[in-house]
């Protein structure tokens, strides 16, 4: 330190021990009490008023002081009782931080439940009081109601500074009346219970004061009410809302009153803080907010002010809140009302890095310390460095830096990186490429000028019907009413995209299919915020479209797609079969089965995207974007058969002792599904017949479960806000369509035992349980054994195949001279699964290690290994599943009919399962069928 501050300094050392002598207290480490001393006037203030605090501080002062008892007869001491207990536990703070070295988090949030306390303290006291004078005020149903207090700002996050102000709201559950002798109407009453509660708190009286409290955090500010019943803040939060009261009541809690109801209201209000969508919306609201700040900043020459100037703790704080709220609709995970879990949590999700995380962690606990220490030092609720050399040496010294100059240059490194961060979030949308000036002056021209030619120049073929289509759009009332921020949008997004697509490898497709999209945003301001936002969000929205026209009428039906485009996961691991089983399951409501089934599609919608988009990059191959399709659609129909359970159940009971199980036949259950492709299923129960459900509306066991049935089919198929789940096939089951919906495993058995076709046998092959009760399926593999091990004919058995392989071709191929059917046609992808059918049913009696797998690929790798195909054929023939199933999916994806030109690798392909049915003795076409083909 210099010279000029080291007598100064001692001077307040050896006054506050001289002083603290005279007051009577003990102490023995003069050290420590001196260190004190230079670091808060207020502490030792606090100490020589409070005699015995010393002593109770050097024995323990890790643990909260016991809070005082609020005496109802007693009023007119509350106010003492409380400033004198706030006093002395925020003395107790400054000791565990200046002498003890307290991580500063736990000053944070001792500060915080130091504030709570003194609120529930006051709340219960005061609630007491109006209960003799006034009554308790009843709902309609009776029931006693209580004023919920919350906690916003640093105290809903636990992170309330030193001589910090809280700020609260008030409100209640339900409208009603006080029953005692002078009633009053809820709003009075509560209104003026949050007044008296305030008074308690802020006034100031000889004692000083307990909190300042700010109630202007409540809807409609000063002008609004004091309290307000739930309903009337819904009301108010879905009419009026505000960003910036999205970023207050994202750290909203209840501290005081009804806690129970509280959480209730916040999670009512969850989807006003956290939007179900990408919310880069909410980074205008920060702009707006951040333009205001700096020019208070500038006005009141608050540069050295280390809340809000330039890299302050508030800049932290927005930052990390408008990563929350962008991304916390989606993402459970970020929504924690505290910022080192908020940075924490940013960085495991992937949407910081995790050194910047880092950084901003080290930088916040910085500056949190530092604004303590300066509060710490007169109770004053500053922010602002202090400018005399006498006040720098005190601050320095107890943070333990050689001088100022230390203290300052650390506090510049903190301040710029939490600039650098912070700028970056806002930083200006970047310049579009200068060749889209064209663009974007053809886009403003529309509707009543602008030419085609500029498009053609651009590089789309059918300019002239692409112009007239954008003209269109141009005129549609969803343009013309924009707002003016959403129109500024538009003229930056639409041109952007202009030119993407014109550097695409398909323009005039890109352009045709972005329109659809345009169409659905105008009443997405969100989703136009998205692309105005983040420039590579359009290039990969681009990208998409220009590689498969499915995709692009998904993200037009359903825009909340276009999050996947920006998800940071999608580039990364895709999700096995357990973690898309719990992430369906983790969306799953209890009692709403509409809000669980349109989130359940919204998980299918985004995982389906998310596969389709890695066969797209060649991260997943065909046959693994297919089985990652399957395993999806088995989550799925998990998650709906427990929807329908509960549903029959709640109507009817349960059959005691009984089971069901969901078979997937098919592609479904050979794990080979597609975009789109519905589910072939078959519902098996095995319970006494004759049992009955207990329930108030008691069905036997027949008719219970096939009330299960239907309602899953009926489930699975229901359109909600994201389309519909699945189509299903339920035709498969033992006899048809004039079979019953769901078999007894007894009948199911016998069934396949004795009436089945061979062809049902082989469907049997690719058919799994893929949900329901596991002992059951373990019963249905057994059967399934059994049956494909039965004794065959090998002569009859291929006649039998190949009979319905011709019969099938007749009526489904759609091979002509020009394109071939890749599932139907001669060498496609239905007659390979016929052979391998054919393989296992003949010896799988010989070669159990066929009865087990249902995928193409795993069957020829086991009829390879018990020597039913040669390794050549085996390869072939995989190679040639691989390229017909890819060329499906594409075709798929592209929203073309899964027929393909005859080219090199599709003449192979189907040479070698030619080859392969040749040499097993079948005959699966016709004489003469394939000389077209």
């Amino acid at each position: 330190m210099s010279e000029d501050t080291t007598p100064a300094l001692a001077g307040i050392r050896e006054r506050a021990l001289v002083r603290l002598r005279a007051a009577g207290c003990d102490f023995q480490d003069e050290a420590a009490v001196a260190r004190l001393a230079l670091a808060s006037d207020f502490a030792i203030d606090v100490l020589a008023r409070q005699g015995a605090l010393l002593a109770t501080l050097r024995a323990d002062a890790a643990t909260p002081l016991a809070p005082p008892v609020l005496a109802p007869d007693a009023p007119g001491d509350w106010a003492r009782q409380l400033r004198r207990y706030r006093q002395a536990e925020s003395t107790r703070l400054v000791w565990r931080d200046v002498v003890e070295g307290a991580d500063v988090e736990e000053i944070l949030a001792g500060s915080s439940a130091l504030a709570e306390t003194c609120l529930r303290l006051a709340l219960e006291a005061l609630e007491a009081d109006f209960a003799r004078r006034f009554g308790v005020v009843r709902a309609g149903d009776g029931t006693p109601q209580r004023l919920v207090v919350f906690g916003l700002g640093k105290l809903g996050g636990s992170e309330l500074n030193f001589s910090s102000d809280i700020d609260l709201v008030y409100a209640y559950e339900h409208e009603g009346e006080s029953d005692g002798p002078r009633p009053l109407h809820a709003q009075d009453y509560f209104a003026r219970l949050g007044q008296q509660l305030a008074k308690l708190l802020d006034e100031v009286t000889a004692d000083g004061f307990c909190h300042r409290v700010d109630l202007r955090l409540r809807p409609f500010g000063s002008a609004g009410r004091i309290a307000l019943s739930f309903a009337a803040m819904e009301q108010y939060f879905q009419r009026e809302g505000r960003d910036w009261e999205r970023y207050a009541w994202q750290k909203a809690r209840p501290v005081a009153g009804d806690l129970d109801a509280g959480a209730r209201l916040l999670e009512t209000l969850r989807p006003f803080v956290y939007r179900r969508y990408l919310d880069y919306g909410a980074l205008d609201g920060l702009r707006a907010m951040k333009a205001m700040i700096a020019a208070e900043v500038a006005r009141q020459d608050m540069a050295d002010d280390i809340k809000r100037g330039p890299g302050g703790i508030r800049e932290i704080e927005f930052l990390a809140q408008a990563l929350q709220l962008i991304r916390g609709g989606r993402e459970p995970a970020l929504r924690t009302r505290r910022l080192l879990q908020a940075l924490h949590a940013l960085a495991d999700a992937g949407h910081m890095e995790v050194e910047a995380a880092e950084a901003l962690a080290q930088a916040y606990r910085f500056l949190r310390r530092l604004e303590n220490r300066l509060q710490m030092l007169a109770d004053a609720q500053t922010y602002a460095l202090p400018g005399d050399a006498l006040t720098q040496a005190r601050i320095a010294i107890t943070l333990d830096f050689a001088d100022w100059a230390a203290l300052a240059a650390a506090l510049a490194g903190h301040r710029a990186r939490v600039t650098e961060e912070f700028s970056a979030l806002l930083a200006p949308r970047r310049r579009r490429a200068s060749g889209s000036d064209a663009l974007a002056d053809y886009w403003r021209a529309l509707p009543d000028h602008g030419g085609a030619e500029t498009l053609a120049a651009a590089g789309f073929a059918h300019a002239g019907d692409l112009h007239a289509a954008l003209r269109d759009f141009a005129r549609t009332p969803g343009v013309r009413e924009l707002s003016d921020a959403a129109r500024a949008r538009l003229d930056r997004v639409l041109p952007a995209l202009l030119q993407q697509a014109a550097a695409s490898v398909q323009p005039d497709a890109v352009l045709r299919r972005v329109l659809p999209l345009l169409h659905t945003l105008l009443r997405r301001s969100s989703y136009l915020a998205l692309l105005d936002e983040q420039p590579v969000a359009v290039a990969r929205l681009v990208d998409t479209l220009a590689r498969s026209a499915l995709l692009g009428e998904r993200l037009a039906a359903y825009p909340l797609l276009l999050d996947e485009l920006l998800d940071v996961r999608v580039g990364g691991e895709l999700p096995d079969a357990d973690a898309m089983r719990a992430q369906c399951a983790a969306v799953l409501r209890d009692g709403d089965i509409e809000a669980s089934l349109d989130a359940l599609n919204e998980v299918r919608q985004a995982l389906s995207f998310r596969f389709a988009l890695a066969l797209l990059d060649g991260r997943i191959d065909a046959q693994d974007c297919a089985r990652r399709l399957a395993r999806l659609a088995d989550a799925v129909v998990a998650c709906v058969l427990r929807l329908a359970t509960d549903e029959v159940r709640a109507a009817h009971g349960e059959i005691p002792g009984g089971r069901f199980a969901v078979l997937g036949y098919g592609t479904l259950g050979g794990e080979e599904l597609g975009f789109g492709s519905d589910l072939d299923l078959v519902f098996l129960f095995d319970a006494p017949i004759e049992a009955m459900s207990d329930g108030p509306r008691p069905l036997d066991a027949p008719r219970w479960y096939a009330r299960l049935g239907q309602k899953i089919v009926a489930l699975l198929g229901v359109r909600t806000g994201a389309g519909r789940l699945f189509d299903v096939d339920v035709r498969l089951r033992p006899d048809g369509a004039k079979g019953l919906l769901v078999s007894t495993l007894a009948s199911f058995t016998d069934y396949q035992r004795h009436r089945a076709w061979t062809w049902e046998h082989q469907a049997l092959v690719r058919a799994r349980a893929i949900a329901g009760d596991a002992a059951l399926a373990a019963v249905f593999e057994a059967v399934r054994a059994e049956v494909l091990s039965m004794p065959r004919a090998a002569d009859a058995l291929a006649n039998d195949v190949g009979s319905m392989r011709r019969r099938m071709r007749a009526e489904l191929d759609r091979s002509d001279a020009a394109l071939f059917d890749l599932k139907q046609g001669e060498g496609g992808l239905v007659d390979l699964e016929f052979l391998l059918q054919f393989l296992v049913l003949r010896d799988a009696a010989r070669a159990p290690a066929l009865r087990v797998p249902r995928a193409t690929a795993a069957l020829l790798d086991a009829a390879h290994a018990v020597g039913a195909l040669d390794a050549a054929t085996h390869a072939a023939l995989v190679q040639a599943h691989a390229d017909l199933l890819d060329t499906g999916l594409r075709c798929t994806l592209d929203r073309r009919p899964r027929r393909a030109p005859n080219d090199a690798r599709i003449v192979q392909a189907r040479a070698a399962i030619r080859a392969a049915i040749d040499a097993q003795g079948l005959q699966f076409v016709d004489g003469g069928q394939a000389a077209g083909q």
